[in-house]
């Protein structure tokens, strides 16, 4: 037995004690003990000759123990973290005196106490304490005492200790790239003063930093590694990251316009582009083998932290097989995400911890996201004493256990380590890690800004502070790698080189957009979305097979059973909304089209009506019908999202633009929690197209109708989309049947690749289960998608007719379902079931087929300021061209979506309904 192996620290210390009470008095110890000491002999380090804790008092061995344990945990916060020079706070716990030891006590004491590593290289405590604080309180700060699984403790630690990360690096290539980080700002300073660039000055090392990360990654043939980061510093990581040249670069900061730009036509795709700060790049290398690795930056609006989900998304979208039927397969060792936050937004903006909480949930794992605070110490003219409750700008981060190391942005050796180190836990642990990169910012937030208006004290001492490059170049004099001449001859030797790229442009600069191809003309009108009936009555039978012995809660086998026996008659409306779309998943996989559907509850539904994973009722195991489907020929999977809407939603987005040939939908639980994820859909999923030449075609699933549940759960905020829909960045519909649906994710997977849009679906509630919105199985065998539905009960009596209402969704069902539609032939219905893109020649036939029409009538439940009145108005107005009055019937304006009594809402329906009949009573202009 080798007890030095088993027993550290106080234990060690104790073992060392009792062994030399045995030399010098075997009877002084247990029998026990005799025994074991008689066969054993101990290793040299535990020889009496070196220090031992024999004639220690007891409280020594303790604070000797404790102090370093002090150290581990909280050394940081004696750290040099600051360029600028600031003392770290400090805390007594790392002073020997609080532990009751001096520096003599220390040299008495063995290193043992201390425990390993670090004492597998010292003799004495004093050595061992001495190189716990060059470890944990230089200019390194290591934070993960909140980690709670033992071996990553472990890992980090021995790291820590060992600094095994730690290699002398090329100083001179590290100081070429420097040189290259610097001048680039400078040039551009020069060049366009005032013009806003967002300096990367302070915080220099985050390109060398981020460089030998991707060369880890090189190295291990990845084929991914996904970038997101807000403006502060983006546009040098764009140049010496993602390669994108110089001349580009210069070309936008000129911003020449185009002779002969044309504004957009109605029909156009628009295109608009976005500030050079928002931008993303991609590159491709390849490692000398078969491998190619893609770097990507995604582009990010000036909401700072709201790409944090979208490069979540793209990575696992980037490390998932879905070739293959059943669930999808991932795979962490594809793909890698890095994240580099602000200090002031990683803590202040909620979208942060959304997107760190989904980092260990099935489903949304990217296996391990790398962070990094980009640490200017202050926010546009916010100190951190305004800007957060905490010590750290990272410490949100510790409640989801993710190691953190703050480190000196102006000592580059210390960056470098921590960046190998940062890769290697998440290359071992598939898990995220944090890197606090404290610097500063050389100029205001911007460069036209006057920092020195707020921060007078800092920025006195910023403009006497040399840079990173300098201070590097100082350190490779004094080493004798480099002559401070050479090293100024670099940056004449760069300048040089970008004002020849910059003369080179000509007068006649050109800025390359990524304007994207218009799809064929037409393509949504031709898409062909039935299924064969043999075909669809084959994949129904499949989707409810159940594995041998598998029993379902005896509430959901009566609907299991009935559903089972839907499409035995082609002609009885069986197929209900829940069906049609199973029904349409399970054809959709059988083309070869993978799928992912998520949200709220999204595995059995809001309303209980999907039920795509049952659970069997006596052992709590799971099936998914769909990943188990002998058709399918592309993967099914299907996930609960944490009550998350801004991270799930950019996710999914993030997902859908990396793997766009997948069909990927979203699920709210009420269409109303919309409203949290309203800053991704208004700079991603409707601008995209727009602004970077993204070309999204996500599927957003809102329940929405007013069935009295107040106003928080009856509007999916219809109005919000259709007012950011414009020159044909999505698709917007209230479809009201089981076919409809059918044949709508039917379109959408048919046109992912021809003619992607976002799909926005305002979803029913009560009509899940409306027997009038069922539909045939021959209607979804030999039908289509219709975006406009004329009244099936006026085609008899069209000559009468002289109201024309139309109305869009489940208001639908309670005009056609009330006793005076049979007695009012003079009234017909017509449903709008794509709100957008309007075709007016989508409504003309219907106008035309009523010969002695009088009015039309817009119908709605929402109140007038919601809804679609707003959108519609123009365009029926237009439809209309003076021929009749266009009306609207609906609530009044109002603030509130809806009224918060189910009374009240009844009433208020009722009054709405009858006024559609009352031919009499003159309707609201």
């Amino acid at each position: 037995m080798d007890l030095w192996q088993d027993f550290h620290g106080a234990n060690a210390g104790y073992i060392a004690d009792l062994y030399e009470r045995y030399q010098r008095d075997p009877n002084s110890v247990d029998a026990d003990v005799r025994a074991l000491f008689a066969t054993w002999t101990p290793p040299a380090e535990a020889a009496p000759a070196a220090p031992a804790v024999a004639d220690a008092d007891l409280s020594q061995v303790v604070g000797v123990v404790n102090l370093a344990h002090a150290l581990r945990d909280h050394g940081h916060l004696a750290a040099h973290l600051d360029p600028l020079g600031a003392p770290p706070p400090g805390d007594p716990l790392l002073l020997p005196a609080t532990h009751g030891l001096t520096d003599d006590d220390l040299r008495r004491l063995p290193a043992s106490l201390a425990g390993r590593p670090v004492a597998d290289t010292t003799t004495t405590a004093y050595e061992a304490i001495a190189a716990l604080r060059r470890a944990y309180s230089g200019p390194i700060g290591y934070d993960y005492d909140h980690v709670l699984v033992p071996a990553e403790r472990v890992w980090l630690r021995a790291a820590a200790e060992s600094r095994r990360f730690y290699a002398p690096d090329d100083g001179e290539a590290l100081l070429r790239l420097l040189t290259k980080v610097e001048s680039f700002e400078r040039f551009l300073q020069r060049t366009f003063p005032g013009k806003t660039r967002f300096s990367i000055e302070g915080l220099d090392m985050l390109v060398p930093m981020l460089d030998a990360i991707i060369g880890g990654a090189g190295q291990d043939h990845l084929g991914a590694i996904l970038i997101g980061m807000a403006h502060r510093g983006r546009l040098n990581v764009l140049a010496h990251i993602l390669h994108k040249s110089y001349a580009q670069m210069l070309a936008e900061f000129k911003d020449p316009v185009k002779d002969g730009s044309q504004p957009a036509r109605e029909d156009d795709l628009g295109w608009t582009g976005d500030v050079k700060y928002h931008l993303g790049a991609r590159r491709t290398n390849a490692d000398g083998s078969d491998t190619l690795m893609v770097v990507s930056l995604a582009p990010n609006p000036s909401h700072l932290e709201a790409v944090n989900p979208v490069v979540a998304g793209m990575a696992r979208a980037a490390g998932s097989r879905v070739d293959q039927p059943g669930p999808a397969h991932f795979d962490p060792t594809r793909t890698l995400p890095i994240l580099i936050h602000g200090d002031v937004a990683f803590p202040g903006q909620g979208v942060v911890a959304e997107t760190l909480n989904l980092s260990q949930l099935q489903g949304w794992g990217t296996g391990g996201t790398l962070h990094f605070i980009a640490n200017n110490q202050l926010g546009f003219t916010t100190p951190s004493e305004q800007g957060r409750s905490t010590l750290y700008a990272s410490d949100l981060a510790k409640g989801f256990e993710i190691p953190i190391v703050h480190v000196n942005a102006d000592d580059p050796e210390a960056c470098l380590e921590v960046a190998r180190m940062a890769y290697a836990y998440r290359a071992e642990f598939h898990k995220d890690f944090l890197i606090d990169l404290i610097g500063y910012r050389r100029y205001g937030h911007n460069e036209g800004d006057e920092p020195a208006f707020t921060q007078p004290m800092m920025y006195q001492i910023i403009d006497r502070h040399p840079s990173v490059r300098a201070l590097w170049a100082q350190t490779l004099a004094e080493r004798g790698e480099v002559t401070p001449a050479q090293a100024e001859a670099l940056v004449t030797e760069q300048m040089a080189a970008l004002q020849a790229v910059f003369e080179g442009l000509g007068p006649d600069a050109q800025v390359v957009e990524p304007v994207p191809a218009a799809p064929p003309s037409g393509a949504a009108r031709r898409v062909a979305t039935a299924v064969p009936l043999a075909q669809l009555r084959a994949l129904h039978a499949a989707a409810h097979q159940l594995p041998a012995g598998f029993t379902l809660n005896p509430k959901l086998d009566r609907v299991f059973q009935r559903r089972r026996a839907a499409l035995a008659d082609a002609d009885q409306p069986t197929v209900d909304w829940a069906l049609a779309e199973q029904l349409a998943c399970a054809s959709i996989l059988a083309d070869g089209t993978a799928i992912r559907l998520t949200g709220e509850d999204v595995e059995r539904g809001t309303f209980s009506q999907r039920h795509a994973v049952y659970h069997d009722a006596r052992t709590g195991q799971t099936f998914t019908p769909l990943q188990a489907l002998p058709q399918a020929q592309a993967a099914f999977e299907v996930h609960n999202s944490p009550l998350s809407e801004a991270a799930a939603v950019g996710f999914e987005y993030g997902y859908n633009v990396q793997a766009p040939e997948r069909l990927v939908l979203w699920e709210a639980q009420y269409g109303d929690f919309i409203n949290g994820a309203q800053v991704q859909i208004d700079e991603f999923v409707v601008s995209a197209r727009a602004k970077w030449g993204q070309t999204p075609s996500l599927t957003l699933l809102l329940p929405h109708g007013y069935e009295g549940q107040g106003p928080d759960h009856s509007s999916g905020r219809l109005e919000r989309f259709l007012s950011l829909a414009a020159e044909t960045n999505c698709r917007i519909v209230n479809c009201t049947s089981g076919a409809q649906y059918f044949h709508l994710l039917r379109r959408q997977a048919h046109l992912l690749t021809v003619d992607p849009l976002p799909l926005i679906v305002m979803t029913p509630k009560s009509l899940l289960r409306h027997p009038d919105a069922a539909s045939t199985p021959r209607e979804l065998a030999e039908g289509r998608w219709h975006s406009v539905i004329d009244d099936p009960l006026a085609a008899a009596h069209r000559s009468e007719v002289r109201r024309l209402v139309w109305c869009s969704g489940k208001v639908y069902f309670d005009l056609a379902s009330h006793p005076q539609r049979a007695a009012t032939p003079q009234v017909a219905l017509a449903r709008v079931e794509q709100l957008y893109p309007f075709r007016p020649d989508d409504f003309q036939p219907i106008f035309d087929a009523y010969p002695n029409l009088e009015e039309v009538v817009w119908l709605q439940e929402e109140p007038a300021n919601m809804g679609a009145w707003e959108f519609l108005r123009p365009h029926l107005e237009d439809c209309c061209a003076g021929r009749w009055p266009l009306r609207y019937l609906g609530r009044d304006r109002n603030a509130s979506p809806a009224e918060g009594s189910s009374a009240r809402h009844a009433l208020s329906q009722r009054a709405l309904v009858e006024a559609a009949f009352a031919l009499t009573k003159r309707v609201t202009a």
